[in-house]
């Protein structure tokens, strides 16, 4: 039975078509995936969906009834919920006051209405049971909650509100494996009470293991809708690039590894305890592990961005490395994994984020030369393939995949000599994907030492030269890539949890 259905529904931006008559009709009590690469119209549709846009045109049919979103509450009073891929928390208030942020519970008293504090914190606890996370007090403040549990508190929001409708953008790009299959039972389990779930995702593995269904969206052009067990994934990645693409990774190239040139000796800190390893010239070296083993804060503390214990040698010299400048002067450069807060200022152009860590290499006598600037980001704008409209447009209105080419962009101009990559094609579609894989492999055929850190495991098992696996915040073993299998690295990454 429909429940939810889109007639030839349009919408542009300053004149740019994003939807094109749009046709999409969702079954009651189905879990229905929403593929396409970045730019291709799938959050623009649910904004629309979720009346956070209006459409230029077309209509909305819920239950068989036309309705008009003007506003997200009239969605949410209709049953419809939206859990956006970026966090929509207010991070100084607590678990509870943000689950219950706008629907505060309220109490009477002398006839003023107080706000019932202890009625929210038992209703959250409920939600939170519900949902099996019980593990985050609701009194935590969401600053200080990992990302993975800001995740899980963005969903437990949502289903607080009772939706009928719950639209999922990445709601596993931050879980682990067992978050995320828990989070997968959850969905089962509202699906055989009703909830018609709509669930966008990058990850085709994880279509092919939760969906009854699956719409593939190209250039804002609906190109087909099908039952998952009617199509293969290379159909699926055909669809959605326009061409075939018979495999996710580029091969990879014949180089020859050089000598070492940069060695971490027992360094430790809050998050983690005795790390050693080594790097040699045009080296990928993979950290892999569970989201909360550590691997972030290494790459974090080696590029300067948290205090540790322990030593760093670059080039057979001991270095001191207490802030990210000093990473810089020794050509070790962070792609972190958080883009939006720490890899780019959003309201700033293309051209601006390219320049601000780079204004010394544009200036002269205090004056910046601006034909040296534009060339440097239009170069590497062409280098890295990156889509935009003019080195002026503002990075907030790119795809993911380009805001992140931005990021390790303003990086090259620098010829690092070491490059961090904290989980560099999280939340991008798969054409961005094999074009970063392709600059990876370039820049490690040029000799760059590259520390791959990723939760993706065939990303590792695919890119890296070795392995290092990472559970509660120790090496738990090496592997040789060639021989592993992703067995074999949940096996490691797990070890510290179960000795």
């Amino acid at each position: 039975m429909e429940i939810l259905r889109v007639e030839n529904i349009k919408k542009s931006f300053s004149g740019v078509s994003v939807l094109k008559n749009i046709n999409l009709s969702i079954k009651s009590g189905e879990l229905h995936a929403i593929v396409g690469e970045n730019g291709a119209g799938k959050s623009t549709l649910m904004k629309i969906i979720a009346g956070e846009l209006e459409p230029d045109s077309g209509k909305i049919y819920l239950n068989g009834k036309e309705v008009q979103f003007h506003s997200p509450l009239d969605a949410i009073n209709s049953g419809i919920a939206l859990i956006h891929q970026e966090f929509s928390l207010v991070p100084q208030l607590t678990v509870y006051e943000n689950i219950f942020l706008g629907r505060e519970i309220s109490k009477s008293f002398l006839g003023i209405d107080f706000i019932d504090r202890k009625a929210m914190k038992k209703e959250a606890q409920n939600v939170l049971k519900t949902f099996g996370i019980e593990n985050i007090p609701v009194n935590s403040k969401i600053k200080d909650l990992s990302v993975a549990n800001k995740q899980l508190t963005e969903i437990a929001k949502a289903l607080s509100t009772n939706s009928k409708i719950l639209i999922m953008d990445e709601p596993t790009a931050a879980l682990t494996l067992r978050e995320t299959e828990k989070l997968f039972s959850i969905l089962t389990n509202l699906k055989s009470n009703g909830v018609t779930i709509i669930f966008i995702s990058h990850r085709l593995e994880e279509i092919f293991q939760i969906a009854d269904s699956v719409t593939i969206l190209r250039n804002g052009e609906l190109i087909a809708t099908k039952q998952i067990n009617e199509v293969s994934m290379e159909e699926i990645v055909s669809m959605m690039i326009g061409k075939s693409m018979s495999n996710r990774f580029p091969p990879k190239p014949s180089k020859k590894i050089g000598d070492k040139f940069f060695e971490v000796r027992n360094i430790s800190s809050d998050a983690f305890k005795g790390i050693n390893f080594s790097l040699r010239r045009g080296e990928i070296l993979g950290i892999a592990g569970l989201v909360g083993c550590g691997n972030t804060q290494v790459g974090e503390s080696i590029y300067g961005l948290r205090k540790f214990d322990g030593e760093i040698y670059f080039e057979g010299k001991k270095i001191n490395i207490s802030k990210p400048t000093d990473a810089i002067e020794n050509g070790i450069f962070l792609v972190p994994e958080d883009r939006h807060d720490l890899g780019l200022v959003l309201q700033l152009s293309v051209k601006e984020n390219h320049s601000l860590p780079n204004l010394d290499l544009f200036s002269k006598l205090g004056f910046v030369s601006t034909s040296t600037e534009k060339k440097s980001v239009k170069d590497t704008i062409a280098y890295l393939n990156t889509k935009v409209s003019s080195i002026n447009q503002i990075v907030e209105n790119l795809s993911g995949g380009n805001q992140q080419k931005v990021v390790l962009g303003k990086w090259l101009v620098r010829s690092p000599k070491v490059l961090i990559l904290d989980e560099p094609t999280r939340g991008i579609d798969v054409g961005a994907k094999f074009e970063i894989y392709k600059f990876i492999y370039e820049q490690s055929s040029k000799g760059v030492g590259i520390i791959l850190i990723s939760s993706e495991l065939a990303e590792v098992l695919n890119l890296s030269d070795r392995i290092l696996v990472m559970s509660e915040g120790r090496i738990t073993g090496e592997l040789d890539p060639q021989n592993a299998t992703q067995e074999d690295i949940l096996r490691l990454a797990v070890k510290g949890k179960e000795s």
